[in-house]
């Protein structure tokens, strides 16, 4: 009978490391989820100008092909 006790003293200590490690593993998470929000404020400005910059160069290139389709090399 001591066996018993023993094992589900040791089955609640596993699950008690289990809860520990998960709770660290949230809070990591939850860290992450922080720095990548502050990351993607900071890349806004950045990221809307390269698109507008590539907007403009697909613009440029678009009125310099030629209304045939044909290339000439």
């Amino acid at each position: 009978m001591e066996w018993a006790g023993i094992s589900v003293a040791l089955g609640f200590a596993g699950l008690a490391v289990l809860a520990v490690c998960s709770f660290k593993v949230y809070l990591g998470v939850r860290a992450l989820g922080r720095e990548l929000e502050r990351t993607r404020r900071r890349l806004g400005p950045q990221h809307s100008a390269l698109r507008d910059e590539l907007r403009d160069l697909q613009e440029t290139r678009e009125a310099r092909e030629t209304d045939d389709g044909v290339r000439s090399s």
